[in-house]
């Protein structure tokens, strides 16, 4: 069983989470404006796409980096603000309301408390989304299991790691042409782990080629995880 260490709110490695710092942001829009409009669809307006793609700074997806491929911003071009939004409402979080997404007494009970979002969403958000599904090429959900995945990743990431190493570790050598199990292993294990704050993407040449990016720990993953291998990892990086 995967534990998570309960998190103080004034803990500095919270800074680390994405999916932390936009749930955040998000609740602070609706505290400030009442709730986020909605589109005929119930996607969000773009007048908070916008704002959150400035506000919530994340990797890979930066305002800079959405407005190069695109002139206006809606919800289906900021992927994680997307997975955002269902994930509020399948965590009853958020609701559709008039027109509007606004926070449930659930979701009001974590405004002001990043370490209790991180608790709450986090593991919601690495064991219970089904991330193949987030593939653009249907992928089916990979062979393994999360107790697997962070476990060897704790000791595997421990100095860097580059995607092609996790791969061969877990999967052997690499298909020839399009490896579809890195692609795999990037979208349903070590995504998720970037956006939840635990790992860190440290991209190599090209930022489209997950084989060759550096995967790290973050300082969030000390303060958060308790794993069977924390006895392989050198005590003077453990707490």
């Amino acid at each position: 069983m995967i534990a998570f260490r309960e998190i103080d709110d004034a803990d500095p490695s919270l800074a680390f989470s994405p999916l932390v710092r936009g749930i955040a942001k998000t609740s602070a829009w609706i505290g400030e404006h009442g709730g986020i409009p909605l589109t005929p669809s119930k996607a969000f307006k773009r007048i908070f796409v916008h704002w959150a793609a400035a506000e919530f700074d994340w990797p890979g997806h930066t305002e800079a980096d959405l407005f190069a491929v695109n002139k206006v911003l809606n919800e289906p071009d900021f992927a994680p603000l997307m997975v955002l939004h269902d994930l509020m409402i399948a965590m009853k979080l958020g609701r559709h309301y008039k027109g509007e997404f606004r926070l449930t007494k659930a979701g009001q009970a974590l405004v002001g408390h990043p370490g209790r979002i991180f608790g709450t969403v986090v593991p919601f958000f690495l064991f219970r989304l089904n991330h193949a599904s987030m593939s653009r090429f249907d992928d089916a959900p990979i062979l393994g299991n999360w107790d697997v995945f962070l476990n060897v990743l704790n000791v595997e990431t421990e100095d860097g790691a580059t995607g092609a190493d996790l791969r061969r570790v877990f999967y052997g050598e690499p298909e020839v042409g399009f490896d579809t199990m890195m692609s795999s292993l990037y979208v349903q294990v070590l995504r998720p782990l970037c956006w939840a704050g635990l790992l860190e993407k440290q991209d190599g040449a090209s930022r489209y080629r997950s084989e060759d990016a550096l995967f790290v720990k973050t300082p969030l993953w000390r303060s958060a995880l308790v794993l069977d291998t924390d006895a392989e990892v050198a005590p003077a990086t453990r707490h």
